[in-house]
């Protein structure tokens, strides 16, 4: 019964996933090499290319830093009551409840051209709806709890007595967390980082509220394919989208070498 249930499992990862994404790299390839860099290699695919990039790494950066401050909070703020906590704990799951269109939109209220604080950003002549500060705030919303959701349970299991040592024999609070916290749980951060860094890059549904779709100034990899598709370019659009497909794989890789290291 057992081996009826994993041949079932690999048939249906195979219909859905394994012969899909072997017709899009036929179809990438359909046109020929030349075809495949022209699409690759256009004026507006560098650009989404360079914005995916430029999203990829503010978000990771900042997502790093809020998950791990989220984390020690969670864990080892003892000043915090349990309904805080568990108020806290929900905040950080929104996003997996939210559709990320929905959370697009609700940027887009709170700080687009027709909101208080759209006004006065646009006032100073800061821009951020249809503009690159809010893609970055879309792609963070989506990808929060991903740091988060890794590190919470690691320090959860590891406690904190090392740190109580560390404490003891005057230690320092910086300190305490480069030398006995940081360490411990540099596993959980690199899966997360990882995580994070591959959901951002091809977040599609919060950034094409936020981006406005202007073409050359703030479509990122997932949102050129959709216009190269609707503008029936299938093969520019399979070129682009087996550019992603790429850095799935390499991140995917990375991931596995670490989960062997981390094995060892």
């Amino acid at each position: 019964m057992n081996k009826l249930w994993i041949t079932l499992t690999y048939a249906v990862f195979t219909v859905l996933l394994i012969i899909p994404l072997g017709k899009m790299t036929i179809a990438a390839f359909s046109g020929g090499l030349g075809e495949l860099g022209s699409a690759l290699s256009r004026p507006e695919a560098l650009h989404a290319f360079m914005m995916t990039a430029l999203v990829v790494v503010t978000v990771t950066l900042l997502n790093t830093l809020l998950g791990m401050m989220t984390a020690v909070y969670l864990v080892r703020g003892t000043w915090m009551s349990r309904g805080i906590r568990r108020l806290l704990n929900s905040i950080v799951d929104l996003p997996y409840a939210v559709s990320p269109v929905i959370g697009g939109l609700m940027i887009v209220l709170l700080l687009g051209p027709g909101s208080a604080a759209g006004t006065f950003f646009d006032s100073v002549g800061f821009k951020i709806v249809y503009a690159f500060p809010g893609m970055v705030i879309a792609t963070l919303f989506v990808t929060f709890p991903f740091v988060a959701r890794e590190l919470i349970p690691l320090m959860e299991d590891q406690g904190q007595q090392e740190e109580e040592a560390a404490i003891t024999l005057g230690a320092k609070g910086w300190t305490v967390f480069t030398r006995v916290t940081l360490p411990n749980i540099r596993w959980g951060l690199i899966y997360g980082i990882i995580l994070c860094n591959a959901r951002a890059m091809g977040e599609f549904g919060a950034v094409s509220v936020v981006s406005g779709h202007i073409r050359g100034e703030t479509n990122t990899l997932p949102l050129h394919v959709e216009i190269l598709y609707n503008e029936y370019q299938f093969s520019a659009s399979f070129a682009v989208a087996s550019l992603l497909l790429l850095l799935a794989l390499a991140t995917l890789l990375i991931k596995s070498f670490y989960a062997r290291k981390n094995a060892h």
